[in-house]
């Protein structure tokens, strides 16, 4: 039997508890206790909860102890879910061994991920037994794969770098790719995805990603075990994601990819192999290629006609998103151009072709049932394939017919393109305007304890925001907010200045130099070690230019998102390998980024973190709202800025002896009227509003 929980708490905690044995240097942080018994009081109660843990606090041992608990007490399992797979591999890798090792608890935890993440050994062994002829990158990429298959126990492809193109490959060979498993077969046993399934069944814990957990919300199978609590990390991201998986997504290389894994008639590829075995020779092979071929040709003319629209709606007002694309929202009800109209027949005809090309495979996977030709395992694998492969182009389908001839769905759609990119590049989006109505029937009222915790999700001391987002009831949520152990008023300076040109008035290049001849001045103070975070890819480019010129004569590193190559670790590395180095960052850069110690020293904020008010999501909220008689800037627009400004806040100081400047450019935090919401929000911090070269004297003098 286990101790009372209060009990238990004690022996982990206090003075000379099991943490203290465990972890060098470990000092006693009240908000960590008191965190585990919010949680702890949420899963008794049957109750959600809201729990703001600010940086320091310790969130994941602080929920991971009452879900333990409750789990082993109450033989229920707790799933965790978190954004980001580094989080994850934390958990796995550190928290839980700690964990296991440090209390007299036996339990079991396991790690989940969606199939496109594990291989498939018999897609595999029928790629390495294949007549094709494969390039360089292909054949390096078998080959890392199977030296790694002698050494994984998860088949878990994120344990492998591959090459650029390998990952195409991969796509193709993982458990997404295999249809319905066939416990007949060979490889069933042996299936690494079979395997976790049967793993997550028995543990206590179930950790996985936003993304499988919200896609289990959506789908009418269970990709996840049934479970009635949960602690969803990270949460401030719950409703994006959310929205992502209850909306669609198509693109041009998502249907030549599906198209070119069917295949042709020629050997080597999948029709031709799925014809062969079943021994039927009924199937014209100039019907299915030219088939194919038109499909392929008629989606190829269709969003390259998209990308022409798009230009021309957007002529008068090109708006780049903070990666470079051009986006553009369309209603298909409201579109009555003439182009609109040609786009619709284009969008007909290539459902017509898919149409064919699916009678065609059902006809195949009809006449599998009394093939003389294979084995029944290997029938049963092919009906098996067919039938995914049926329900995929059916997708495309569906998909069609939302983007072009649904009548008023209550989605925002929109386009995105390329601007210098191929001129298919063209990606259609659709998504609900609010997804808080969907959480709350499909995960509020279902479950009985969901607890939300993130380091921000307050706005002004109040959750009232976050809450309304994500559908949550006030009358059964707990609501906490943990302050953050580190001396914030002796580690961060926060300097505004007073003397940049004003960007009202459209004077954005006059701008962009002031900040740059800012941020040189000041890493030449903090020797480098500088992260500089914009809101618009375009302004981080210009920056950019201007810096490079600047920094020539000093030996200043500037690495930049999106210029520099590199995924956004790759960049981190990179920016900590050098002494003095200034890395420029956008979007993905706000949060998640962890430079402790001295490796980072100014952070610098260019603007406060609106959204563009073009961006077609926020366009459709803000209309909602007005038409609910609401005010778009104050319910959407300044609470999701705040919440962004506090990620970017959190970046400097991540230990209790960092000691750093908080540079910000936009002087609206201390002049507009709504500035205060921001200040108010972040933990309290010394600040001054000045002149730049006082500015910059001050952070000489203090550092």
């Amino acid at each position: 039997p286990l101790p009372a929980y209060g009990d238990f708490l004690d022996s982990i905690y206090e003075q000379g508890g099991k943490l203290s044995d465990f972890m060098a240097g470990y000092e006693k942080r009240t908000g960590q206790r008191e965190m585990s018994e919010t949680v702890f009081d949420a899963f008794e109660g049957k109750q959600h909860a809201l729990i703001e843990a600010e940086t320091g606090t310790g969130k994941s041992m602080a929920y991971l102890l009452p879900a333990i608990y409750q789990s082993v007490a109450k033989g229920q399992r707790v799933v965790i879910s978190t954004h980001l797979t580094q989080l994850q591999s934390q958990l796995l890798e550190k928290e839980i061994p700690l964990l296991k090792a440090m209390l007299d608890i036996e339990f079991q935890a396991a790690l989940i991920k969606g199939k496109q993440h594990y291989i498939s050994l018999s897609k595999f062994e029928k790629e390495i037994f294949s007549d094709q002829q494969d390039n360089y990158d292909i054949t390096l990429t078998k080959a890392i794969l199977l030296v790694w298959l002698t050494e994984t126990n998860t088949g878990d492809i994120d344990e492998v770098q591959l090459p650029s193109s390998g990952r195409k490959f991969f796509r193709s060979v993982s458990t997404e790719t295999e249809g319905y498993p066939d416990p007949q077969s060979p490889w069933f046993s042996r299936s690494f995805y079979q395997r976790v399934r049967n793993k997550v069944q028995r543990a206590n814990l179930v950790i996985t990603n936003h993304s499988l957990f919200c896609t289990d919300l959506n789908s009418n199978f269970q990709l996840l075990p049934s479970y009635k609590m949960a602690v969803i990390d990270e949460a401030h991201h719950l409703e994006a994601t959310a929205a992502k998986h209850f909306g669609l997504k198509l693109d041009y290389i998502g249907i030549q990819h599906l198209l070119n894994r069917v295949g042709t008639m020629e050997p080597g590829d999948w029709f031709y192999r799925a014809v062969h075995e079943i021994g039927i020779e009924t199937i014209s092979n100039e019907n299915w290629d030219d088939l194919w071929q038109q499909s392929k040709a008629e989606a190829d003319e269709l969003f390259r006609y998209v990308f022409h629209y798009v230009l021309e709606q957007n002529r008068r007002n090109i708006a780049l998103n903070d990666i470079g694309r051009i986006q553009y929202r369309f209603d298909p009800e409201n579109e009555n151009t003439q182009s609109w109209s040609t786009i619709k027949e284009m969008a007909g005809r290539l459902s017509f072709f898919i149409r064919d090309l699916i009678h065609i495979l059902s006809q195949l996977k009809n006449k599998s049932g009394d093939s003389g030709g294979s084995s029944e395992s290997e029938t049963t694998e092919i009906r098996e394939e067919v039938q995914s492969f049926i329900e995929l182009l059916q997708n495309i389908i569906d998909e069609l017919e939302h983007f072009f001839f649904a009548p008023g769905s209550n989605q925002v759609m929109w386009a995105e393109i390329e601007a210098h990119g191929a001129k298919n590049a063209v990606y259609l989006y659709s998504e609900p305007v609010e997804v808080a109505s969907t959480l709350f029937e499909n995960l509020f009222a279902k479950k009985e304890s969901i607890v939300l915790t993130s380091a921000t999700l307050s706005m002004n001391k109040s959750f009232d925001y976050i809450r309304g987002r994500l559908g949550l009831p006030p009358e059964t949520t707990i609501e906490k907010k943990i302050q953050s152990p580190y001396r914030y008023d002796q580690q961060v300076q926060l300097m505004i200045p007073s003397d940049f040109p004003n960007m009202k008035y459209g004077d954005s290049e006059a701008y962009i130099l002031a900040v740059c001849e800012a941020i040189y001045s000041l890493a030449e103070v903090t020797e480098g070690r500088m992260l500089v975070l914009f809101t618009s890819y375009d302004m981080l480019r210009k920056a950019h230019q201007i810096l490079k010129e600047l920094t020539e004569e000093k030996d200043f590193i500037l690495i930049a998102q999106g210029i520099s190559s590199g995924s956004r670790a790759r960049l981190k590395k990179n920016f900590q390998a050098f002494d003095r180095s200034i890395l420029l960052g956008t979007s993905s850069f706000w949060e998640g980024v962890d430079i402790p110690g001295s490796d980072l020293s100014s952070l610098v904020i260019v603007r406060l973190p609106f959204q563009p008010p073009d961006h077609p999501v926020y366009e459709a909220k803000s209309v909602l709202l007005k038409e609910q008689g609401k005010n778009p800037f104050m319910e959407l627009a300044l609470p999701n800025a705040v919440i962004r400004f506090k990620q970017g806040f959190g970046r400097l100081i991540r230990s209790s002896t960092d000691r750093g400047i908080v540079f910000i450019c936009d002087d609206r935090i201390v002049k507009a009227r709504y500035g205060k919401y921001f200040t108010d929000s972040i933990p309290e911090v010394p600040i001054t509003y000045d002149n730049t070269t006082k500015l910059i004297q001050k952070a000489e003098d203090w550092l």
